[in-house]
């Protein structure tokens, strides 16, 4: 069997540049690339089908966020092929009705225009207070959902809102499976990370000390550090 290869999908309006301290510190010979399958679907069944066509044979997939969400519909979709599942920071469960409305709300925003009045303010939230007070993290954060646009971060919040639930095929999954998630992260509360961890016996669950959503950006050293091990255990060669 040929060795995995590890593809990095980035969350909500993220793209390559969410993984930038990570992409350098992974072995060369698993091949590492970012997807940007969730930039051309419309759904997370859809991202996940795209990602799983444009690659070939055995992956090991790290997700963080709505990443993280795709991969697990990846596993769904094709168990056989996914070596080993990084999850960052995300969720099984599907939309709630409080955020389900409070996406609704934001979406109507997008759609007038108003992306930085609705993303600047809230920036805040998806950090450790101490990350959000270094204007140059937050920054960087901040023009990459810029980039991606209004009409990506529509079409992103629809397919969140629409997402399946994971937790019914969770439990059937045999593959090794790294679970991160910030102490004090209010997008993503501990509380799903947790559950994921439940659901998968083969699971380890790490928590970063004074980490909030933005996990890769917030604390990459530790990051590194956790997936840099997980890796040499999961795929030594």
């Amino acid at each position: 069997m040929p060795s995995p290869r590890l593809v990095f999908l980035p969350g909500l309006a993220c793209d390559a540049r969410l993984w930038e301290a990570q992409l350098p510190a992974v072995p060369a010979a698993l091949r590492p690339m970012v997807s940007d399958a969730h930039m051309r679907h419309a759904s997370l069944p859809a991202m996940a089908a795209a990602m799983l066509e444009e690659t070939e044979g055995p992956l090991l997939l790290c997700g963080a966020s709505m990443g993280g969400m795709v991969a697990m519909e990846a596993a769904r979709q094709a168990p056989g092929r996914i070596a080993g599942l990084a999850l960052l920071g995300t969720n099984a469960a599907p939309e709630t009705p409080e955020t389900y409305q409070l996406r609704a709300d934001a979406i109507e925003l997008f759609e007038r225009g108003d992306v930085r009045d609705v993303i600047e303010p809230n920036i805040v939230f998806a950090f450790h207070p101490a990350q959000a007070a270094r204007p140059e993290l937050t920054g960087r954060y901040l023009q990459m959902i810029l980039d991606a646009g209004a009409g990506q971060l529509i079409r992103q919040n629809r397919a969140l809102m629409e997402r399946p639930d994971a937790r019914v095929h969770l439990g059937r999954l045999r593959c090794p499976v790294l679970v991160l998630c910030g102490d004090t992260d209010r997008l993503t509360p501990p509380a799903a990370s947790r559950e994921i961890a439940a659901l998968l016996p083969q699971a380890e669950l790490h928590w970063l000390r004074e980490c909030g959503h933005m996990l890769t950006m917030e604390r990459p050293a530790e990051v590194n550090a956790l997936l840099g091990e997980w890796l040499r255990r999961v795929a030594p060669a």
